[in-house]
């Protein structure tokens, strides 16, 4: 799913596409090609984000996104852009049946009726979620007796400012702007296209940690059944040791994803005050919905450490699984990016995440 960044959806499908994740550290990219019935994952890159008091301006973000594509060497013009977690809403909705530009409309009058919060100047876009029955999906809506039919939407939304801004900036650099996507939905994107069976059939819970937020979203064969937002990030993880050990952020950062033993105690406060918010979503939707998480794959820069992990699954009663967004896709890197994809692949989950969703 993606945020439309004009009134008409673009529903035809790019043969590439360049996806830039956003992040409040480093800005992730990655450029995609379909080839045939396949993806292929031409280059990527992970450079230092712009650094700005207040707001991102649209020079700064122009000059940002050049270089990205310097970097990539991309051979398209056609850009999707991420919306961090703090920039923008991913929420269920039950919308009387009509087009989706109709729901589009409803929700930016009464967005307070639909969604239980006042989002005054933002723009939306909706995704049918097809109702299931004995297993298939079905698109047709119901109709309860004696009433209008109610459709069951996943809706995004960003503010109008923010996607003029990000408009103007994606121009400036000489790009064409094709969506902007809720960070959340990325690692679902991905995982979908990873591991298609497990997406389909199992009940999983999706972790990502960010910078600054740690993303949760648990998966009922294939539908969102549940989606939050926990502040607490690796840069939580890296001040508490950086405070702890009397030592620079810089070197902090290095000991936390080199994890010596040594380090290990002053980063298990913060983890377990992560893995308590995380375990009671599970506990929430285990309760409502009466059914079992069977699994937990992470993602995010911060998970490539085993350690991190594992004091996380202590955390969750649970094996916490790291997974490769870039396992079903072709590699056609140049060599010493090739090379360093298996340490670098938790980091794009988001970028590959909204290149799925344009091609």
């Amino acid at each position: 799913m993606a945020l439309p960044l004009s009134t008409k959806s673009n529903a035809k499908k790019r043969d590439a596409i360049i996806a830039v994740d956003l992040g409040g550290r480093t800005t992730k990219a990655v450029y995609l090609q379909r080839k045939g019935d396949k993806l292929s994952l031409s280059s990527y890159a992970v450079m230092d984000a712009p650094i700005y008091e207040k707001s991102l301006s649209s020079d700064m973000l122009a000059e940002h996104l050049k270089a990205l594509c310097k970097t990539l060497d991309a051979r398209t013009k056609n850009v999707v852009l991420v919306v961090g977690v703090n920039d923008s809403v991913v929420r269920h909705a039950e919308l009387p049946a009509m087009p989706t530009d109709d729901m589009r409309q409803v929700l930016k009058m009464n967005s307070k009726n639909y969604l239980q919060q006042d989002l005054t100047g933002y723009v939306f876009d909706c995704f049918i979620t097809p109702p299931k029955e004995n297993g298939t999906a079905k698109t047709e809506a119901k109709k309860p007796a004696g009433g209008v039919q109610k459709l069951r939407v996943l809706v995004g939304g960003a503010k109008a400012q923010l996607m003029n801004d990000l408009q103007e900036a994606i121009k400036a650099a000489g790009l064409v702007a094709d969506s902007v996507m809720p960070a959340l939905l990325g690692p679902i994107n991905a995982f979908e296209l990873a591991m298609p069976e497990v997406f389909a059939k199992e009940i999983v819970a999706l972790i990502d940690i960010g910078f600054k937020n740690t993303t949760i979203s648990i998966l009922n064969e294939g539908d969102i059944a549940l989606s939050r937002v926990v502040a607490i990030g690796g840069d939580k993880l890296t001040l508490a040791l950086s405070e702890t050990m009397s030592t620079s952020y810089a070197e902090a950062e290095g000991m936390k994803l080199g994890m010596i033993s040594e380090v290990q105690p002053y980063l298990e406060p913060v983890i377990a005050s992560l893995g308590r918010e995380l375990r009671a979503s599970i506990d929430y939707f285990e309760h409502q919905q009466d059914k079992t998480v069977g699994h937990i794959f992470v993602s995010g820069a911060t998970s490539s450490s085993e350690i991190i992990r594992q004091l996380l699954q202590v955390e969750l009663m649970m094996e916490c699984k790291p997974w490769n967004p870039t396992a079903s896709t072709e590699h056609t890197l140049p060599p010493q990016q090739l090379a360093d994809l298996d340490n670098v692949a938790p980091q794009l989950t988001v970028a590959i995440g909204a290149a799925v969703a344009a091609l």
